[in-house]
């Protein structure tokens, strides 16, 4: 037999021919270069007014989020009667799914343009903690609730004829138009209605937001070394699918444009009781507010390892390298990891004085 064919020409972490052969170097193909980028195009993008981008990469960014989100909603509820059945059509694992994609892709997409808030109490938070400009926050937070509404205008636009069918059923049947499974919950979010207690409302929805808060804190904080740059917009959209599949069946909105926006719709088109029923819409538009930064808050003051971010290179001393260099001789030892990172910073050199750790 061939020595190629011996069972034992495999060394111990040799990988076998087939598909592994994807891990291989493939050849270098040629691709064609796009058309050089015109003077004119380089001014007018020159001329583009940066918060005009921002603005509108906001409001493109919440309606990735929100359009698939609702969309999955619509149609799992307007087909919980249908002829085909409701598991063809979705369940509240495709929904929470829908909003997890949405969130990734709209980080995708429009990150890069607007630094990807797409939550007001997220764009408060890095004013607040990251020293994103306050003047900016308004601008921001308009944009995001004006995607959110263009969202549910479109969703309700695609699906008027079910949604007419299912107006009519449900007046018929006495239920009218604002309730947990009608017609405005298509849109945004409204409590069973034997959850009168809007305490247990309140601290659901606070701890939901604050879990959402913290994964997206620990995802953005750039001295975590789980997270790259690739798998950011999955994680940070994994924790909103999850709160969904633990949550969504005892009432949770989780972001303000995404409720107030679609609640807009919800009251142009199915009447004003979508803000008044059960006085519940105060605790779906602003409880997130609070509970992210709280959540934030608890991140920054309890976990936040900003050593670590100097060593890595993603921030720097407010005193720069001298008071880097007060800080390390006041305290004296420092954390293993934070002088790895800032031993690895200086190229082999100890200028700070980081040689063994005891």
């Amino acid at each position: 037999m061939a020595g190629n064919d011996d069972l034992h020409r495999l060394h111990t972490l040799d990988l076998e021919i087939g598909a592994t052969e994807a891990v291989q170097k493939h050849y270098s193909r040629h691709v064609v270069a796009a058309k050089p980028v015109s003077q004119r195009k380089l001014d007018f993008e020159h001329r583009r007014p940066r918060w005009l981008r921002e603005c509108m990469a906001e409001a493109t960014g919440v309606f990735f989020y929100v359009f698939p989100g609702i969309a999955a909603i619509a149609s799992f509820t307007l087909n919980l009667e249908g002829p085909v059945g409701v598991t063809a059509f979705g369940s509240l694992f495709q929904i929470g799914w829908a909003f997890a994609i949405g969130i990734a892709f709209a980080i995708i997409t429009c990150a890069p343009t607007s630094g990807g808030h797409f939550n007001p109490a997220i764009t408060i938070c890095f004013a607040i903690w990251q020293g994103f400009p306050w003047k900016k926050v308004p601008h921001y937070i308009f944009s995001q609730v004006f995607g959110a509404f263009i969202a549910g205008l479109l969703m309700v636009g695609m699906y008027w004829p079910e949604i007419e069918k299912f107006k009519a059923e449900s007046i018929a049947a006495g239920k009218g138009l604002v309730y947990n499974g009608g017609p405005a919950s298509l849109l945004c979010t409204f409590p069973n209605p034997d959850q009168t207690n809007l305490g247990y409302l309140f601290l659901t929805e606070f701890f939901v937001d604050s879990f959402i808060g913290i994964v997206i804190w620990a995802h953005l904080d750039p001295a975590n070394p789980f997270v790259s740059p690739v798998s950011a917009p999955f994680g940070i959209g994994l924790a909103y699918g999850a709160m969904v599949w633990g949550f969504a069946d005892i009432a949770i909105s989780t972001n303000l444009a995404r409720d107030l926006g679609t609640r807009i719709v919800a009251a142009i088109f199915f009447g004003g009781e979508s803000f008044s029923y059960l006085n519940y819409s105060w605790i779906a538009i602003l409880v997130n507010i609070p509970a992210t930064i709280f959540a934030t808050g608890y991140y920054e003051f309890l976990m936040r390892d900003s050593l670590s971010a100097i060593g890595k290179g993603h921030a720097v001393h407010e005193h720069g390298e001298e008071g880097l260099k007060r800080h390390i001789t006041n305290t004296g030892a420092i954390e293993t990891g934070a002088a790895n990172m800032l031993r690895q910073n200086q190229s082999g050199s100890d200028e700070y004085n980081l040689g063994k750790q005891e």
